[in-house]
């Protein structure tokens, strides 16, 4: 790890974790964007999330899809995958997952835009493709947020 990454304060990167049972937002870390200035993708794929069906205790699976515009802060890829993690043992619906998620997100990093899209597998028949997202109130990246809601598919 840089020096430059090292004064960020992570704590999960490079080290033996302790993964949590819980639903566990607080292991989340960001380090600072090298390039706010830029409007840039970034996209993380989660293709074995898994959380627990509220009601019947049974496990769910699917893929988690996370893309976002960065502003000041951007998460930290491990971080993020134990935060992920922490949904193993947790009662949620698909699309509460997926918009827990994105407020979790929007909460740590204040990001331009993000979207969260859930792929999950079919239990009884049905999948369920649940999509939320978010852009900064009063900026170009609300209306974007607006555009991309009303267009997707």
């Amino acid at each position: 790890m840089t020096n430059e990454r090292k004064n960020e304060g992570l704590q999960a990167l490079g080290k033996k974790i302790d993964y949590s049972q819980e639903y566990d937002p607080s292991v989340l870390e960001t380090f600072q964007n090298m390039h706010p200035e830029n409007d840039y993708w970034v996209r993380f794929n989660c293709p074995e999330f898994t959380t627990l069906c509220p009601i019947t205790g049974q496990p769910d699976f699917g893929e988690i899809r996370i893309s976002y515009l960065p502003d000041q802060r951007m998460v930290e890829s491990k971080s993020l995958k134990l935060y992920l993690f922490s949904f193993r043992n947790h009662g949620g619906f698909h699309e509460d997952c997926v918009n827990v998620i994105m407020k979790d997100l929007i909460k740590l990093m204040a990001p331009k835009y993000i979207e969260v899209t859930g792929f999950f597998v079919p239990r009884g028949g049905i999948s369920i493709y649940p999509y939320a997202n978010y852009g900064q109130p009063g900026t170009k990246y609300e209306k974007m947020a607006e555009q991309r809601m009303l267009n997707h598919e």
